[in-house]
């Protein structure tokens, strides 16, 4: 492309990040299909449906860690358009991800550094912030986190949930405007989870913006603003917690929460 695909758009009240008949393939499966979706500014957006719903690639779509089959993603009021093989520009791409943290399942911390260098080394050698800077950062971002003591340790000294609350403090690293959570407990043992949900618990009383992946029923229904219910590709049902979770209108959604009590 010999422009950004990045074309500003007018007007009050931009979601942070919108889709528009986002689409994504693999081969002749359809995987999401026609997903438009917003989320604004300070919203708390949980994601539920059953395995293989296409939750968790339309999460991994948002930053292009799956790159959509055609439609649209626009990160606030900013347009990446997606249409079989052309796809946006990298540094439009890079652009986003930087302002769109992503927790994973698996933490996927760096096993040969510490602690501290897994939170300090994107920002650092990514994006040129001073290692001073940086480091004093991470070290507020583990205290926050109830990691302090832990900042010399390497990856395999530490439980899951441990793993999981260092991952969450290296996506805050860089200060990013939106985070993105791909069912941020889903590895953890069950004794394990209480830990990570009360970090993203506390996150949500700041006024993040974050989408959440999970299927953590209860804890869907306490933090959330919206909760979006994905069915074979689609958003069946999308709305307050309270209104979604205790009086589905689609059957769908009133079947799925009875099988996931």
């Amino acid at each position: 492309m010999t422009r950004s695909s990045f074309d500003k758009a007018q007007g009050d009240a931009v979601p942070t990040i919108e889709t528009l008949d986002l689409c994504k393939n693999f081969g002749t499966l359809e995987v999401l299909k026609k997903v438009s979706f917003q989320a604004h500014e300070h919203q708390v957006v949980s994601i539920i449906g059953a395995s293989g719903s296409g939750k968790s690639t339309f999460l991994r779509c948002l930053n292009f860690l799956e790159q959509p089959t055609r439609g649209e993603i626009r990160f606030k009021g900013r347009r990446l358009a997606v249409d079989g093989a052309q796809m946006p520009d990298q540094k439009d791409i890079e652009r986003l991800r930087c302002s769109a943290g992503m927790v994973f399942q698996q933490f996927n911390l760096w096993s040969h550094w510490t602690v501290l260098e897994n939170v300090t080394k994107v920002p650092v050698h990514v994006y040129g912030v001073p290692r001073k800077e940086a480091e004093e950062r991470a070290i507020d971002l583990l205290a926050s986190v109830g990691l302090s003591e832990k900042r010399d340790s390497y990856p395999a000294a530490l439980s899951g949930g441990q793993q999981q609350r260092v991952a969450i403090a290296r996506a805050l690293a860089v200060n990013p405007e939106l985070l993105l959570f791909d069912e941020p407990t889903s590895a953890l043992d069950p004794e394990l989870v209480g830990e990570v949900l009360s970090v993203i618990r506390s996150l949500t009383e700041q006024g993040r913006t974050m989408i959440v992946v999970t299927h953590e029923m209860g804890f869907a229904r306490e933090v959330s603003d919206r909760v979006v219910f994905f069915h074979n590709g689609q958003i069946e049902e999308d709305g307050p917690p309270d209104e979604t979770m205790r009086n589905p209108r689609s059957p769908k959604l009133a079947a799925f929460l009875k099988s996931a009590r």
